[in-house]
């Protein structure tokens, strides 16, 4: 993450430094943040429980033509297994990964310490979605009377829906430590 780069003439705050000179006296742009503790991977251990925590993922696709198309997405992961994400059969998600045959999740948390994980690899199956599909995957993020009314509204407003499961292939993963 790029900072804001403090000159000879501006003091930086407390946790940054002054942005360094290069040999020609110019001020060279510089991470200025410094962190609490120095970064580090996660074990596959705490990559894994990471993945398992009830967050909202970012999935990620190749998009002919330009950028990949990334946006949040609810999925399902117990340690061990495999991955699986619930969408639109008709959805453009759908379409691109069943053209790329691999996609990409991204999780990140905040709180204790700063921590991601990021599982990319190809697809492994993809089947028409049941209801206990659906009931598994919101009982990750809602409970009681909130999962019964969204479960209802899915199985009567979303259309048809896909499992897509994916089998892990790279793995990247760091703990940023508290700020």
């Amino acid at each position: 993450m790029m900072g804001r780069v403090y000159g000879s003439s501006t003091p930086p705050p407390t946790g940054y430094r002054r942005a360094e000179a290069n040999r020609s006296g110019a001020l060279r742009r510089c991470r200025c943040r410094l962190l609490a503790s120095p970064a580090m991977a996660l074990s596959n251990t705490e990559r894994q429980q990471l993945l398992a925590e009830p967050q909202v993922a970012t999935i990620s696709v190749a998009e002919p033509g330009r950028g990949p198309l990334a946006v949040p997405i609810c999925y399902h992961y117990e340690p061990g297994g495999e991955p699986w994400v619930l969408t639109g059969a008709g959805s453009r998600k759908a379409a691109r990964i069943a053209e790329a045959g691999r996609f990409t999740l991204l999780v990140h948390r905040l709180q204790p310490t700063v921590r991601y994980v990021s599982v990319e690899g190809p697809v492994s199956a993809t089947r028409p979605a049941t209801d206990d599909d659906l009931r598994t995957i919101a009982a990750r993020y809602l409970s009681g009377e909130a999962l019964e009314r969204y479960v209802g509204f899915a199985a009567s407003d979303l259309g048809a829906q896909v499992v897509i499961t994916m089998r892990p292939e790279h793995w990247l993963s760091t703990d940023m430590g508290a700020w």
